[in-house]
């Protein structure tokens, strides 16, 4: 079904948490999401995945919505998430910076990113007066006037280096300043993101990041809107690929068709994101020239479209715990 022909105004949340190992936790927070602390024991929202990592301690936890709902949805999923985790006593392989490390709001039918931003900021804004001491950064759309990217951000605060992040150097957007047991939290907006990750049967892990710099959209003949890293993972190493959709600002609309790169709508705007085929297939052979063959793919929740299909029937009969149909993947 063509996201056209949807005619509920859905958003979605893909939050991520820095805790993977403790599922009673992860399944509180999702449940928090859907239920909420009102004490209704229908649905507001529902949870259409929960994908967690034992040695990135991390989860990331699909929460779909109506975009008039989804803003309380995601603050009940992060109250009970600055609760149960501590980040003065995580530890895990993946880079963050908050014990709620990512809160980012995707249009999925009919609402545009510049709403969904609108919604990213009430959303920091209810967690800096409900959560006493937590320290918010703003990205994309809610960054306003300057929508500076998620990655910009992230390296103005130092995500990419734990050894030189000084949480007394941070100005946050919003809260207040960082404490060691909430850390720093992203909150913003942009058109959706999902995430595609390749192992690869290696443990030489400089060979691992060259591989991941080859495919990111800023190196030359990279793939456009990919963000990737390289992970030990389970004795192997794994590419981590952020996988952006990206608009062509109306110019030459059709050049990606047909180029491993898919297409969608949102009230009338076209946006592309590479398939997960064509990271598999680009990673499969720089692996390859150096000797190194690919163990897998998993894709970290879903393409736009299934979230998109996935959210409007969960909705429509009111399923709160999808991921309990869909099943979860704890790795």
């Amino acid at each position: 079904m063509a996201f056209s022909q949807i005619r509920m105004r859905l958003a979605a949340c893909l939050l991520n948490i820095s805790e993977g190992r403790r599922k009673d936790i992860v399944e509180r927070i999702a449940k928090a999401a859907v239920y909420q602390d009102n004490g209704q024991d229908y649905p507001q929202g529902t949870v259409l995945n929960i994908f967690s990592d034992y040695d990135y301690n991390r989860s990331v936890i699909t929460i779909a919505a109506s975009v008039d709902r989804i803003a309380n949805c995601v603050v009940s999923a992060c109250k009970e998430a600055f609760q149960s985790i501590d980040m003065a006593a995580h530890v895990g392989v993946h880079p963050r910076l908050g014990a709620v490390d990512l809160v980012p709001i995707y249009p999925l039918s009919d609402v545009d990113v510049e709403e969904c931003g609108m919604v990213a900021q009430k959303i920091a804004d209810n967690l800096a007066l409900s959560v006493p001491g937590c320290s918010i950064f703003l990205f994309g759309q809610a960054d306003l006037p300057n929508r500076k990217s998620l990655v910009q951000r992230r390296k103005e605060v130092g995500w990419f280096n734990r050894r030189t992040f000084s949480a007394a150097s941070v100005e946050p957007d919003v809260g207040s300043a960082p404490t060691s047991k909430y850390g720093l939290t992203g909150v913003g907006a942009s058109p959706y993101v999902m995430n595609c990750n390749v192992t690869i049967d290696t443990q030489d892990l400089a060979a691992a990041k060259e591989i991941a710099s080859s495919i990111r959209g800023s190196s030359p003949g990279g793939l456009k809107g990919v963000e990737s890293m390289a992970f030990p993972h389970k004795g192997q190493i794994e590419i981590a690929c952020n996988v952006e959709s990206f608009d062509n600002h109306g110019n030459q609309l059709a050049m990606y068709e047909g180029s491993g790169f898919i297409s969608y709508s949102i009230l009338g705007k076209t946006y592309y994101y590479v398939s997960p085929q064509l990271i598999e297939a680009s990673i499969k052979k720089l692996s390859r020239d150096r000797g190194i063959s690919t163990i897998g793919t998993a894709l970290v929740g879903f393409t736009p479209d299934e979230c998109m299909r996935c959210a409007a029937y969960a909705l429509r009969k009111r399923i709160g715990e999808f991921w309990r149909i869909r099943g979860g993947i704890f790795m």
